[in-house]
C-alpha cells in the first residue's frame, strides 16, 4: 500500500511509498524502476498514460479537489 496519495489541484495524483505497484487490467505490472514517487494523470491528456507528463499545465486543465468525508457504503444485497 502506498504511504500517501495526494490529489494535486490542477494536476496529477501523486503517489508516495516504498512498494508502489501499478498493474493493468490483465494483472501485468508496470516497471517503475524502483521509484518511490510517481504521478498519475487525472486530465486524460498525457501521452504517457497512466503517468502524468505535464500535459495538464500545457493545456490549461483545471480541477480543484478538497478533502471530504464520503457517506457510508451501501449494504451489499
Amino acid at each position: 500500500m502506498p504511504d500517501r496519495i495526494t490529489v494535486n489541484n490542477n494536476g496529477p495524483l501523486r503517489i508516495e511509498g516504498e512498494n508502489i505497484t501499478i498493474q493493468d487490467p490483465s494483472g501485468k505490472v508496470f516497471g517503475l524502476a524502483g521509484r518511490t514517487v510517481i504521478s498519475l494523470c487525472r486530465c486524460g491528456l498525457s501521452e504517457n498514460k497512466p503517468f502524468c507528463d505535464g500535459a495538464h499545465a500545457r493545456n490549461g486543465w483545471q480541477s480543484v479537489c478538497e478533502a471530504r468525508d464520503l457517506p457510508p457504503p451501501k449494504p451489499k444485497v
